[in-house]
């Protein structure tokens, strides 16, 4: 085993035994000082209910994932175009930048009445509050991206005769992938927020409703075994946007180990 390998099956186990030992830890202080159930349950209750619960919430965690995937999508979308037009000119900058955050800087949750209002109770607003969630951070750093190309390599690619549209789609984009798959991994996650958020005010279907109900009904280890669902779906994504990141953008890292590094 070569020194790379050793060092990767080392952060591994590392991290495997720092996830066992957390969920051990819970258990244990759960026993130990006689916590009840109604306030923080035990993980092998937790996971008790999701085994027995699982034909229940699997309709539910379907049609948060679908949701959550949908917005996310609009959002990523949305958010590039955005992005790409803050990031080319300045006049765009001026003038859309500024209404972006401020419409950031606006709790999601004061937006959901309103989507509601518009398009009726269901998968509309959970949709669209998943989508506006998740743009900000892709149009920062995306336009982020596309300004740290150098002026000098631009003014050599138009002396060689390149268009504009041509240092973007050569230069300009590539050089933005890296920023591009930062924000992603973290609009994913902004995105089951949104999808939760909307589900608990205004549907009848997905993982949010069904903790809502729960916590109402005090049924708190159900309400744990909703954000556990939660949690794996959020780690899963995430995993598949790191995924495709290191295929489309290792040209953007050292390797060396211990010492792998983004070069920007």
């Amino acid at each position: 085993m070569n020194r790379t390998s050793a060092s990767t099956l080392r952060r591994n186990l590392l991290s495997t035994g720092a996830f066992i030992g957390f969920f051990l830890l819970w258990e244990l202080g759960c026993v130990v000082f006689k916590v009840s159930d109604l306030i923080l349950p035990r993980p092998s209750l937790i996971l008790l209910t999701l085994i027995e619960k699982l034909p229940l919430l699997m309709p539910h965690a379907l049609q948060t994932l679908g949701t959550t995937l949908a917005g996310f999508v609009l959002g990523v979308l949305a958010g590039m175009l955005i992005g790409v037009a803050i990031g080319c000119s300045r006049l765009a900058y001026d003038v859309a930048y500024p209404l972006l955050v401020g419409f950031s800087s606006i709790p999601k949750v004061a937006v959901v009445p309103i989507f509601v209002l518009w398009f009726g109770a269901g998968t509309v607003p959970a949709i669209l509050t998943s989508m506006v969630i998740s743009i900000f951070p892709v149009v920062v750093n995306v336009a982020t991206g596309l300004a740290t190309t150098e002026p000098e390599l631009e003014d050599i690619l138009r002396v060689l005769g390149a268009s504009k549209g041509d240092i973007l789609w050569n230069v300009g984009l590539p050089r933005a992938l890296p920023y591009l798959f930062a924000s992603l991994k973290i609009a994913i996650t902004l995105s089951f927020v949104g999808t939760v958020l909307s589900e608990t005010v205004a549907s009848n279907k997905g993982i949010g409703n069904v903790m809502m109900i729960a916590s109402g009904n005090f049924d708190v280890t159900l309400v744990f075994a909703g954000l556990f669902i939660l949690a794996i779906l959020g780690v899963a994504l995430y995993g598949v946007c790191a995924m495709i990141e290191g295929r489309l953008t290792g040209w953007t890292q050292r390797k060396g180990g211990d010492n792998e590094k983004v070069v920007v």
